[in-house]
């Protein structure tokens, strides 16, 4: 009988320990060891900053394993507060810190799995050992306790998906929470007109946001920012992003990104075949199939099950991952997956863009929330980029749909041929996904030109207003000219012979209106997404990519 196999894993959580599981069910005789340098071999970090306001009052609920349970039901020897120092690739060994008892040990593999995660990204400027980092429980536990303990103001630096819940968690807990942002807007991942969004709710539950602008200083009670303003800060959370931890990798040779992140196959392995990397350390393909850092939940737990399947002899790849991510952010839900239109033309191409803003199920089902949907493809295959929402109820499902259409490359065209679900209290007979999709087939075939509204101030086409003569005196674009959509075949002759950009509320009745005028003879186009996208846009306090020279 061959001796057992022994997998040694480095870093516990969702890559390591989604292994350590996967492994044991695959092969009972296997020597599994984990090594986790921290007091918590298995806890729900995505959940910490929801125990800040008590939405989960038990701090214990986020501890999902033990060393102890996890021996009990797998028999994997797992060892926290185990720091592995070194790896020797030629001899099969690392050499562990028992930060117990101080010993150095020197254990043998034959597989080697890597899943150390991420590490904050600490600025080199002053006073930051000042502010509170949120990765692990020892990190929760400090910052609850400032939280409790300490005055009333938060700083929360960074506006990215964990700083936002950071920063909700902090307000509801009570704190007059400032959020500050070096970027020009809240969550890098959503284009600027669905973030104003966004930066809309928290102000509008008492956030203050600070855009364009990063931070100086950090003392135990301010933060002093770059444009000279002092924010009373008694207590600073840090939260402008994550590094992966690569430092083993690099020391034992392995091949490494130009900006970090272990460089990995599609089966997770290294260049050494007999190491593998998963979690936040590992560099994976994005939409587009570039070598991307997505520290992300669900590529962890599915690169920790492959890398087991893998080195068992099973025949799998891990695909790519199109950093599909969600947060709750107050009253609404803000999503993304793929790349955003910022990305896409940075690539140096040029997208097409649809923006639709549909109601969460039927409108005469009572309950229905408005939802706010972007959809970025390629204008001449249909090839799906990515999408964005931002919305209440059911902006979970339609990311989601759009997440798997994107890992199944479906193109935009064929989101209109979904069969999803229907009933009132759920949907509309045509999901707001199908709605991109019929959206996405008029610009393609060329039934129906848009504009932009980072376009509408280089146009100089007339601009027509074809809502009701209500909803323009409560907001226009200025200088726009009102002919409601139902007066438009009356009233034509005031348009021959011009060029007119038409537009309604959300997009819907401009398309109408422009088809009309289109069929009369008129050269029309349709503000996409309408009045709404419009006004998102004016808010957003970034110039749109497109116009950046």
């Amino acid at each position: 009988m061959n001796a057992p196999l022994r997998v040694i894993i480095i870093g516990g959580v969702a890559g390591g320990m989604s292994a350590a599981a996967r492994l044991r069910r695959l092969n009972e005789r296997a020597h599994i060891t984990v090594l986790e340098r921290g007091e918590h071999v298995s806890f729900a970090n995505c959940g910490l900053p929801y125990h800040l306001s008590d939405a989960i009052p038990d701090r214990d609920r986020l501890l999902l394993h033990t060393p102890d349970s996890l021996h009990r039901r797998f028999r994997i020897d797992v060892r926290t507060r185990h720091e592995v120092t070194a790896i020797d690739r030629q001899a099969h060994t690392v050499t562990v810190t028992d930060h117990r008892s101080a010993d150095v040990l020197t254990l043998p593999y034959d597989k080697l799995i890597l899943s150390p995660g991420a590490a904050p990204v600490i600025p080199p400027l002053p006073g930051t050992h000042h502010a509170f980092p949120l990765r692990t429980v020892p990190d929760l536990e400090r910052l609850k306790a400032a939280a409790t303990d300490r005055g009333p103001h938060a700083v929360v630096i960074g506006a990215g998906f964990i700083g936002i819940e950071v920063a909700e968690n902090l307000r509801e807990a009570g704190k007059q929470v400032t959020v500050v942002e070096a970027a020009p807007q809240v969550l890098p991942p959503l284009d600027p007109e669905l973030a104003a969004l966004i930066q809309h709710e928290l102000q509008r539950h008492g956030v203050t946001v600070i855009t364009g602008v990063g931070f100086t200083e950090i003392t135990e009670r301010s933060v002093t920012l770059a444009d000279g303003r002092t924010l009373p800060a008694d207590l600073t959370v840090l939260a402008v992003g994550v590094r992966p931890e690569d430092s083993l990798a690099r020391q034992a040779g392995l091949e490494t990104g130009e900006r970090g992140g272990i460089l990995v196959n599609e089966q997770l392995q290294t260049s050494d075949p007999d190491i593998y990397a998963v979690g936040d350390a590992a560099l994976v393909r994005d939409a587009l199939g570039h070598t991307s850092f997505v520290p992300l939940a669900w590529g962890a737990n599915r690169q920790g099950r492959l890398a087991a399947d893998h080195l068992t002899g099973r025949d799998v790849r891990f695909g790519g991952h199109p950093a599909t991510a969600i947060a709750k952010v107050f009253g609404l839900t803000a999503a993304s997956t793929g790349l955003n239109e910022k990305q896409v033309r940075a690539l140096g191409l040029t997208p097409a863009v649809i923006h639709t803003h549909p109601g969460s199920h039927a409108g005469y089902y009572p309950g229905a929330e408005p939802l706010h949907l972007k959809l970025v493809f390629d204008p001449g295959t249909g090839r799906l980029y990515g999408a964005q929402a931002v919305g209440g109820q059911g902006t979970d499902k339609r990311i989601d749909v759009l997440a798997t259409a994107l890992h199944a490359g479906l193109t935009a065209e064929d989101l209109a041929d979904l069969p999803l679900a229907y009933a009132p209290p759920y949907s509309s007979a045509k999901d707001p996904v199908n709605l991109l999709g019929y959206v996405a087939q008029n610009v393609m075939d060329g039934t129906t030109r848009t504009l932009q509204w980072h376009e509408v101030a280089g146009t100089d086409r007339l601009v027509l207003d074809v809502r009701d003569p209500g909803e323009h005196a409560r907001g226009a674009i200025p200088g726009a000219v009102n002919i409601p959509l139902n007066d438009l075949r009356a009233r034509q002759a005031e348009l021959h012979g011009r060029s007119v950009l038409v537009y309604c509320q959300v997009g819907q009745r401009g398309h109408t209106a422009t088809r009309l005028l289109t069929e009369l003879g008129v050269d029309a186009v349709n503000l996409d997404g309408g009045y709404l996208t419009w006004q998102a846009g004016q808010t957003a306090s970034v110039r749109h990519p497109a116009l950046q020279a």
